[in-house]
């Protein structure tokens, strides 16, 4: 292995550590402060502010260069923003009002909606079958993981529909979203790398998340802060969202610039190895209770998740011969 073949290997390898920790701190500190304070969609809009400021100080310092974006660019990036708003915000509130470990296992059925929205919506994306058998397995393994011994089928309805939620606005994300941030990055002038390219879409998503905020918790936001303040502190309090934020922020931008590296492939193999670490984590700390069954079918979803990645692999054309 050449000198430069060992450089990228360990700088993918620093990526993806990043990632993973940053995933994970994000997911302890979100729980923390939905926990703290029940303005679900206000922790989430307070989030996307932190990584705002974060993106604005980059380029006012000169770390990053400024975007060169016209107005039709713009509209063209409204609606990956409008779908990553529902992504970020379905996974808080499905981590909110449930367990963190549950959200994880049923966001591990997001290849489930990803491959009905790429037949859905054109150009139609075709799977081999192997990789639409894998689905049965993710749909089984979820299943499974709702079954609780002597009780029968127990799902948190809330928590479930919220995370489904995510999935589905994750999906027409990838779909909606390809092929207009491969143009943008492709076109030097535009300043477009895999950072800047989180970082519009960032702003985008946090202008459709505020008015959800006014809709659903503005008349009580000042008095679910104040609650929320007297029983936690207001430094424990504004430093968990911070914190949230922060981590948020920097793991989605590590997430980036690792599948620019690798492709989404490869980047969907180690995503479905970063649920379990979040899993096993988020039921030690918050001490989730994990059934023989939830273990089970956890385990089974996020294979199949693994499984159907690999399947989902594009053998390389052959070249023809002349």
């Amino acid at each position: 292995m050449s000198k430069a073949e060992k450089s990228s290997t360990a700088k993918l390898a620093l990526l993806v550590v990043a990632w993973y920790a940053g995933n994970t701190f994000y997911n302890i500190y979100n729980k923390n402060s939905t926990n703290m304070i029940h303005a679900h969609w206000f922790v989430a809009a307070a989030q996307l502010v932190v990584g705002i400021v974060w993106s604005i100080s980059c380029w006012t310092l000169g770390i990053r260069k400024v975007p060169n974006l016209t107005g039709a660019d713009i509209a063209k990036c409204i609606p990956i923003g409008l779908c990553s708003a529902g992504a970020h915000a379905g996974s808080v509130l499905a981590s909110g009002v449930g367990a963190v470990s549950f959200a994880q296992i049923v966001k591990a059925c997001e290849p489930v909606f990803a491959a009905t929205v790429g037949i859905i919506i054109p150009p139609t994306d075709i799977k081999p079958p192997l990789a639409y058998m894998m689905l049965l397995v993710i749909i089984g393994g979820v299943g499974l993981a709702c079954v609780k011994e002597g009780k029968g089928v127990e799902i948190n309805v809330a928590s479930f529909t919220y995370a489904s939620i995510a999935n589905l606005c994750a999906a027409f994300k990838g779909k909606l979203g390809g092929s207009t941030t491969k143009v943008l990055k492709a076109d030097p002038a535009k300043n477009m790398d895999s950072a800047n390219v989180y970082a519009v879409t960032n702003i985008i998503s946090f202008c459709f998340t505020v008015p959800m905020v006014i809709i659903e918790e503005a008349p009580t936001l000042k008095q679910t802060w104040d609650e929320a303040v007297a029983e936690h502190g207001q430094y424990d309090l504004i430093k968990n969202i911070a914190l949230s934020g922060f981590f948020f922020y920097i793991y989605n931008e590590f997430a980036f610039a690792f599948t620019a590296q690798v492709g989404a492939v490869t980047s969907s193999v180690l995503n479905t190895a970063k649920r379990v670490i979040i899993i096993v984590v988020s039921s030690v700390i918050f001490k989730e209770a994990m059934e023989r069954n939830t273990v089970i079918g956890s385990a089974i979803a996020i294979s199949g998740t693994f499984l159907y990645s690999m399947a989902s692999k594009k053998a390389p054309a052959k070249e023809k011969k002349a």
